[in-house]
């Protein structure tokens, strides 16, 4: 369904507080079923989408309560279907907005003021919305799971097509990259190692609280403004070293050994395990490269754009041999963009220092060595980079784009499949709407005229 009002972050900041703070009075404005959906419902979706800046398709209080219906259709198959929530995965993401409210708000005190209403409430009231969301779309997923274009399928589906519905592809690049990362001197890891025994030493010594360290000196900002507490999460989330240690963890007033990641080095300190979750805090420290270390990288990654350049090397062999990017070293270089899962990004997909070399470039151009922050990692680091293709901004083209083409063919039959069911659905459930709410251009033909 393309509208979706019930989403994380616009409900989380927006709907909660018109929910703590509305007065508007119980009106039902829809049944579905057994179930009622009131003005002050329909109001706050409103309310937020103004907030949100969603553009609604019609007047909002006839598309607004037309999805808020949909969703109850879904929600009653899911209970006919008995849709099992995975509590873990929904506690999970509970636990991330509850601690992306208290990093923007500042404290749990402020949360609860700002919703009107104590953690334990809001807890259970975004379980709520992360669990229909989930139900929802089980339901959606079991009834589009057989879904998958043919070339035949898309051909077809292409060949159905306007020019003007085809979509605009702005440009893209397709790009290689070696990266090595800067030597640290054994002095400067000593360094940081003595630096966090000290806090650790702190803290098991009741000298000073774990948060009030975490807060001034952690270097993970995600995590430092609220004292380093990560908020409850599965083991399958955390780096490894992280996981192993901190589940390993059974006395919230000790702090653990050090742990070396790729992020750098912690201390951990339990707050709660909740079956297979747990709430940490941590404070992470990275050694500082010198200038004499980025210097000498620099100089190594020259060497080997000299080689390849002067044709003893590949760029590909080159990046198999010695680069120390993970994602992709054993890709022959070629770099994988996660949000498409393609070698394709657009130039804002782009670390922001790999897409200022590839903007000045030409397919088959090597950069000069360059100094960028890894993405994940936050770690200084070298790199070469090399244009591999440019594809300047068009319409959607079947042999340039035959994936996206493929995707627009699936959710066209993804969607047909949902609209034929709700088609159906509605013959097997009571809905009743108010007078004064039937005045509208309904998708579909909730008040079944001419049957």
């Amino acid at each position: 369904m393309k509208l979706r009002f019930l989403n994380a972050l616009a409900l989380a900041f927006v709907a909660l507080a018109a929910m703590a703070q509305n007065n508007v009075a119980e009106e039902v404005a829809w049944v579905i079923g057994d179930e009622p959906i009131f003005k002050s419902d329909i109001e706050e979706q409103y309310q937020q989408a103004i907030y949100e800046r969603v553009a609604i398709d019609g007047n909002p209080y006839c598309v607004i309560p037309e999805q808020m219906a949909l969703d109850k259709l879904f929600l009653d198959q899911a209970r006919i279907d008995t849709v099992e929530v995975q509590a873990s995965s929904i506690s999970a993401e509970v636990e991330n907005r509850i601690n992306f409210f208290i990093a923007n708000l500042g404290s749990k005190e402020k949360v609860e003021e700002y919703f009107r209403m104590p953690l334990p409430r809001l807890r259970e009231k975004l379980n709520e919305v992360y669990s229909d969301q989930y139900c929802i779309q089980q339901v959606q997923n079991e009834l589009t799971k057989n879904v998958k274009a043919t070339p035949a399928d898309v051909q077809k589906f292409y060949n159905s097509l306007s020019k003007d519905s085809l979509p605009y592809i702005p440009m893209q690049v397709e790009a290689q990259i070696i990266t090595i990362n800067p030597v640290i001197p054994q002095q400067e890891i000593d360094e940081v190692k003595s630096r966090l025994r000290d806090y650790a030493q702190q803290v098991n010594t009741g000298e000073r609280e774990f948060s009030t360290l975490a807060i001034l000196y952690s270097e993970d900002q995600a995590t430092a403004v609220y004292g380093g507490e990560t908020g409850f999460q599965s083991r399958s989330v955390l780096l490894p070293e992280y996981a192993t240690a901190a589940f390993n963890l059974s006395d919230s007033r000790r702090v653990s050994n050090i742990v070396e990641t790729d992020d750098g080095f912690h201390i951990i300190q339990l707050i709660e395990k909740r079956g297979d979750r747990i709430n940490t805090r941590h404070i992470l420290l990275r050694p500082k490269v010198s200038d004499k270390d980025l210097t000498d990288a620099l100089v190594r990654l020259d060497s080997v754009r000299a080689d390849i350049s002067a044709g003893k090397k590949t760029f590909d062999e080159m990046a198999l041999f010695i680069s120390q990017d993970k994602d992709s070293r054993n890709n022959n270089g070629h770099m994988l963009n996660e949000k498409t899962h393609s070698s394709r990004f657009e130039m804002a997909d782009l670390p922001a220092e790999v897409g200022k070399k590839v903007s000045l470039m030409q397919p088959g151009d090597i950069s000069e060595p360059f100094v960028m922050i890894n993405p994940k990692t936050r770690r200084e680091q070298v790199a070469i980079v090399k244009l591999v293709k440019r594809i300047d901004g068009h319409k959607a083209d079947l042999a340039e784009d035959f994936m996206i083409i493929k995707d627009m063919c699936e959710a066209n039959a993804k969607e047909k499949i949902i609209h034929d069911w709700v088609v159906e659905k509605q013959k097997k459930v009571y809905v009743y709407i108010e007078e004064g709410w039937r005045d509208c251009d309904f998708k579909y033909d909730w008040l079944k005229k001419g049957k």
